[in-house]
């Protein structure tokens, strides 16, 4: 099942917002709405699409700021997250704005996630996995049918997510990356939270962070 998929880039922080969707259809997901929502719902509007569901890979303040936003637009679109982050919606503290000198509020979860989950929305059948390292709640989204993975702030092309925020650590977020992604198959493509796209293979040979 090929799947179109758009990136929007927010600033300051150049975080992906993905908006995917189905050959031939009109209703979409939109993944980790950053700081920049108007563009979002620019482009929506523009294609005449409309979110199913707006996922969250994890609570970070720059993958969810625009959440409020995009629940206003399309108030019938579930809020998801992974249930160990979704205390971090709500709380400016916890969802590390704060310490950037602005307070983040999402609306709160309308459903949350965990490993072994799935979803089936906009036709897209999503399986989830429990990747924690980053945040500690952070979950990743894989559409195995079309061999794409929305992976957040875990693995990125040549680099993996920071571990210095509260609740991350190193060794968990490579435990999760080699016993998780780097199974699946070498040509998954990996949308990350940040920089150009990759695929599981590429890292699991090139990556200096965490090698296979």
């Amino acid at each position: 099942m090929p799947l179109q998929i758009q990136t929007v880039v927010s600033m300051p922080f150049s975080e992906n917002t993905y908006i995917a969707w189905a050959d031939g259809r009109a209703d979409c997901l939109v993944i980790d709405p950053g700081t920049e929502p108007d563009a979002i719902l620019d482009f929506l509007t523009d294609r005449g699409l409309t979110p199913a569901a707006i996922l969250n890979t994890h609570g970070h303040a720059d993958h969810i700021a625009g959440n409020a936003d995009l629940k206003a637009a399309y108030p019938a679109a579930p809020l998801v997250i992974g249930v160990n982050d979704a205390p971090l919606l709500t709380d400016p503290g916890r969802n590390v704005s704060r310490s950037f000198g602005f307070d983040v509020v999402s609306p709160p979860a309308d459903q949350t996630v965990r490993e072994g989950d799935t979803l089936s929305f906009a036709g897209i059948d999503l399986e989830i996995f429990d990747v924690p390292g980053h945040s500690q709640g952070h979950v990743v989204f894989l559409a195995r049918g079309a061999g794409v993975l929305f992976g957040g702030d875990v693995l990125f092309r040549g680099s993996i997510g920071r571990t210095d925020f509260p609740g991350g650590s190193f060794e968990t977020l490579a435990e999760g990356i080699r016993t998780k992604l780097y199974v699946l198959p070498a040509a998954t493509v990996v949308y990350p939270g940040h920089g150009p796209v990759t695929t599981i293979g590429h890292e699991k040979k090139f990556n200096p962070f965490v090698s296979e």
